[in-house]
């Protein structure tokens, strides 16, 4: 069991994606992605910092930072370990403290599973803790909780542009045997559905989605799961999306 930590919920956007160029600030619902996103996360609205980039594109995300008076860091566009570990540390992260890496194009994002991660994680001894590694849950959902520690480690070890551009493959991958890496599985394997912001087809479907919601925000998982069971459409929209990655 974890002695009490401070958290830090560090939330990834940039203005220049090569496949959807500022998908962070598309319409949606009549906000933007990533005001949506953050709408989905109200629970930990004082525990979010917004870790954007430097390179002069990223104006309107911190026009919108503080507008909402959102805490935010300018960093690196491509070593994103670096910006996120200089985010942490500027805003006062210290041995002990756990870290929420989330990235701004998942506007479907679920509180409730990252609050059960979250519970799972203080009662264990893992370093990382993550929802992707093997996914049970929608490509969109994605969570990853890890201790300060490890993030110091990974930003003072990383050698390769990979390491450097993914923040946590040091930690999970090509160094794993050095950390106690935890795995948080959901009951069903919904891992099919695809609710991520990348491409075109990612946005009418998520778009889609919202229209069925009535544009609210407070749904659960499992109202999501149902509409996307009851409308297999929407999995038809991207599914040549996800399957191209592959």
């Amino acid at each position: 069991m974890r002695i009490k930590s401070d958290l830090f919920v560090i939330i990834q956007a940039r203005m220049t994606s090569t496949r959807l160029p500022g998908k962070v600030m598309l319409p949606l619902c009549g906000k933007t992605v990533l005001e949506v996103m953050l709408d989905r996360l109200d629970r930990f609205a004082k525990n979010i910092i917004i870790a954007t980039t430097d390179d002069g594109s990223e104006k309107p995300i911190i026009e919108l930072c503080e507008k909402k008076r959102l805490r935010f860091f300018r960093g690196d566009t491509n070593n994103v370990l670096d910006r996120y570990y200089k985010t942490a540390a500027f805003f006062g992260a210290k041995e002990g403290d756990t870290i929420v890496r989330l990235t701004s194009d998942c506007p479907l994002i679920d509180q409730e599973i990252l609050q059960k991660m979250l519970d799972e994680f203080k009662k264990s001894e893992c370093d990382y803790l993550s929802n992707t590694i093997t996914r049970t849950f929608p490509r969109g959902l994605d969570i990853e909780i890890f201790s300060f520690e490890a993030l110091k480690r990974a930003y003072e070890n990383a050698k390769t542009e990979f390491e450097k551009e993914h923040v946590t493959t040091y930690i999970h991958t090509t160094h794993k045997d050095e950390f106690m890496i935890c795995q948080y599985k959901d009951k069903e394997d919904n891992s099919k559905y695809r609710l991520t912001l990348d491409e075109d087809a990612d946005y009418e479907a998520i778009k889609e989605i919202y229209k069925l919601l009535k544009c609210k925000r407070d749904f659960s998982y499992e109202e999501l799961i149902d509409i996307l069971e009851k409308n297999l459409y929407l999995y038809e929209i991207n599914k040549d999306v996800e399957q191209k990655k592959v």
